[in-house]
């Protein structure tokens, strides 16, 4: 495919590297434009670079567009390629609230858009072992999910754009917490049912550093879910408990320690499970396993598995829980 990829920093490095061998990258762009630049030169390509997204998106020959910006131009410039008859891969949370994903999802349908959003976790190898795992083992029915995510500050992050809710739409609920509720999503199925409760306990910003979630689906199979910018020790714990087996992934490499899946079987006398463990101390590859996923969407003119609908229920369970928390978010 030819690729565009709108927003240069930490995110749209990794899609820009994730690229298949078959790939082209033909344009970058970044409001930034050393940046986007710089990227140009690590990528190793020929590719036209600008400061402005509306150029990006006119190029001719494009196939689709990465659309990694802060959040208040996602949906922006999302639309935009859509009206340009762009597949678009767009990063999560796709928006800063519900309507604006709304609108989004309304031009996608008008167009018959090839739209994924980067719900990026689901790719990771833990992740998918335990797809693996369920067709091949019997797990018993599902009883509960309980997940925790959170990372340490850094000097100056109460100054950062995710802090500014006019341009982030939220905090830690948007940022880390989509990821939970969408993994949270992928076992429930439809979430029926938010407690939530959203704070800021330290960072002097506008935005909750802390949120909790009990998430129910329409059988009452619930989900336990903190996420955190007060962890100071970066974590990931996701656990899924059925009647016979209990999966716990915990890391995610790097800084969150290795990724690593821990099987535990229950046996018919009960006692000690059966217990197998899974370690991926390698690259994180989930990056490129998306981006192949998003390559086969638009060869096959299907309609991704991670969509705007995915990004859209997410969203709603985060902006329930700023109502019930009583936080008004003013983008």
């Amino acid at each position: 495919m030819k690729v565009g990829i709108v927003g240069c920093g930490l995110i749209g490095k990794k899609r820009a590297k994730a690229l298949a061998a078959d790939d082209q990258l033909v344009a970058i762009c970044d409001s930034d434009r050393a940046r986007a630049e710089v990227l140009n030169q690590e990528c190793g390509t020929a590719a036209r670079v600008c400061s402005d997204w509306n150029e990006l998106v006119a190029v001719p020959g494009l196939d689709c567009v990465v659309v990694a910006t802060p959040h208040h131009m996602l949906p922006v410039v999302t639309a935009a390629a859509i009206e340009k008859g762009l597949a678009v891969l767009v990063e999560k949370p796709a928006a800063r609230n519900p309507g604006e994903i709304r609108e989004v999802m309304a031009v996608a349908e008008k167009r018959g858009a090839i739209v994924r959003v980067g719900f990026n976790h689901r790719y990771h190898p833990a992740f998918r072992k335990i797809r693996e795992l369920q067709a091949t083992e019997k797990f018993g029915p599902l009883m509960f999910l309980r997940g925790r995510y959170g990372h340490g500050g850094r000097l100056g992050m109460e100054k950062e754009w995710r802090a500014r809710p006019e341009i982030s739409g939220g905090g830690e609920l948007i940022d880390q917490g989509v990821h939970m509720i969408d993994l949270s999503r992928q076992f429930l199925g439809d979430i029926t049912e938010v407690q939530g409760w959203s704070h800021n306990y330290f960072w002097k910003m506008p935005v909750e550093d802390n949120g909790f979630l009990l998430l129910k689906n329409r059988a009452q199979n619930a989900a336990f879910i903190q996420v955190s910018c007060t962890e100071w020790k970066n974590l990931f714990s996701f656990e899924i408990y059925f009647r016979d087996v209990k999966i716990d992934v915990s890391g995610l490499g790097g800084s969150y320690g290795v990724e690593t899946l821990k099987y535990f079987k229950m046996l018919p006398q009960m006692g000690p499970p059966e217990t197998q463990v899974f370690e991926y101390p390698g690259p994180d590859d989930s990056w490129n396993q998306e981006w192949l996923e998003f390559k086969k969407d638009v060869a096959l003119k299907r309609q991704p598995d991670a969509n705007l609908a995915d990004a859209l229920a997410a969203m709603e369970v985060v902006y329930e829980t700023y109502r019930q928390s009583g936080q008004e978010i003013k983008c």
